[in-house]
């Protein structure tokens, strides 16, 4: 691709208000931020319970760069299994309930390496139209039949199934669908598994931490459980820290560690990371509180744009989704809600259909109900 071309695709970019760009938050997460020296209300963030400055979290992750250093050095499979790795791992098999998990350095990597490493020409994966972007690229990697079903359907899901002669069957689902903030239908869709032979993998990335009455996510939140359902979860989100893991059967993590090639072939996670990551499900167990102020403020900023008439697309979580459908538009007013001292950034395709942009927001345990009140009536000057 030579320079001109790639002019003439930013010009394309810009013209369709797709040309994405960065902004610099100056200082540490929190509920509200520094961003070009001013102070806004933070709303697009995924620390949802507001522990990535939490003084454990950090404490943590300080007390293990001075025990191990920085960096893992290497691969697990080569040099880079440490002690930090071992324990989070422990920590998040006793959190989820399941025999063992294993660590990934993204929700992103973790998706391929597992979808990629249980997957052949001679499987049908079912894969949801909402699911996140990795899990398409997952399905596209593994080099199986993939058949997308609409959004929470179990009806035409159920209907692919019957069709499949596949020997494999692999049904794959977000927890939390993570630009609608709607819940999938697992206690539909688990009945199916014993009927039609499939497993089924559940992204719990927005789920993990918050839902559920320990905060272990979708499955604890809708009481459904079996022994075929493979969890992946993110630290980075709730738990304010960094990388993934897929949680299930112990010969389940053995096979993706031969077979997984974004574990096997990516430098480990930093020590630090998992200590601190291990500190944060810490504090979830013993704070139950967070995930009620969470609960709260989502329901409050929920039911007052609502009752605006604003399009919040049946959120159930905390993330609140503004529809806004004209891709230039939502930037705009994405800038104006930013003039006004509200961060609250715009989604746009291809992470949304077109005609389906929208503003997109993340609410925290830890956002002061003051600012929340701010927050919705810059949000209602803006749309109304």
């Amino acid at each position: 691709m030579d320079h001109t071309h790639i002019l003439e695709e930013l010009s394309k970019l810009t013209a369709s208000g797709l040309k994405r760009t960065l902004k610099l938050v100056e200082g540490p997460q929190g509920p509200k931020v520094h961003i070009n020296g001013q102070e806004v209300i933070l709303l697009c963030s995924n620390d949802y319970l507001g522990l990535a400055n939490h003084p454990e979290v950090k404490t943590a992750a300080v007390r293990a760069i001075e025990t191990y250093g920085v960096g893992a050095g290497a691969s697990r499979l080569v040099s880079g299994n440490m002690e930090p790795h071992i324990m989070l791992e422990e920590r998040i098999k006793r959190f989820k309930g399941t025999e063992a998990a294993l660590l990934f350095n993204s929700g992103y990597n973790a998706n391929i390496g597992c979808i990629s490493a249980l997957s052949d020409r001679s499987t049908d994966i079912f894969s949801d139209k909402l699911n996140h972007a990795s899990i398409v690229d997952a399905c596209i990697l593994s080099r199986a039949n993939v058949k997308r079903y609409p959004n929470r359907d179990v009806e035409s899901l159920e209907g692919l199934l019957k069709r499949s002669a596949a020997k494999k069957k692999l049904i794959v689902t977000d927890g939390v669908f993570s630009m609608d903030g709607t819940i999938a239908p697992l206690g539909e869709i688990v009945p199916l598994l014993d009927r039609y032979g499939a497993t089924l993998i559940v992204d719990d990335a927005h789920s993990t931490g918050v839902l559920g009455k320990s905060g272990r996510g979708t499955l604890e939140h809708l009481g459904v459980s079996h022994p075929s359902i493979i969890q992946m979860g993110t630290l980075g989100k709730a738990l304010g820290s960094f990388g993934a893991f897929i949680a299930g059967r112990a010969e389940l993590i053995d096979l993706l560690i031969s077979r997984a090639r974004p574990f096997i072939y990516t430098t480990a996670l930093p020590p630090a990371i998992c200590a601190a990551s291990i500190k944060a499900f810490d504090i979830i167990e013993r704070e139950p509180g967070l995930r009620k102020a969470l609960q709260e403020n989502s329901d409050y900023v929920r039911r007052e744009l609502g009752s605006a008439g604003l399009d919040t697309l049946d959120s159930a979580t905390q993330i609140i989704p503004v529809l806004t459908g004209d891709a230039k538009r939502t930037m705009e007013a994405s800038k104006a809600l930013m003039d006004k001292g509200v961060f609250i950034q715009g989604i746009r395709p291809p992470t949304v259909p077109e005609g389906a942009s929208r503003l997109r927001i993340t609410v925290m345990a830890t956002h002061a109900k003051d600012d929340l009140y701010k927050a919705v009536k810059a949000i209602k000057e803006v749309l109304i």
